[in-house]
């Protein structure tokens, strides 16, 4: 909002469940960026510029069979 200087304009509530603190403060800067853009399409560029309407691409690796989580191995021993 301050990017785009209409601060004063709107009043934002948002809820949020599942994922951390940072995650969900991702998840509704992208929301309010888009909801920005169905407001005025003028501001795509700007808001792109800044990383605003990037969605974090990252998901959690899936657990293999045979170890313990995604990337941990269970204990070697050499003897």
């Amino acid at each position: 909002l301050l990017l785009t200087e209409h601060m004063s304009s709107f009043d934002i509530k948002c809820s949020t469940c599942g994922g951390g603190l940072a995650g969900q403060a991702g998840a509704i800067r992208l929301a309010v960026s888009r909801a920005l853009l169905e407001f005025n399409p003028e501001l795509r560029k700007s808001l792109r510029k800044a990383g605003f309407l990037t969605r974090d691409a990252r998901e959690v690796e899936r657990k293999k069979y045979g170890q313990p989580k995604a990337r941990k191995r269970f204990q070697y021993s050499k003897r």
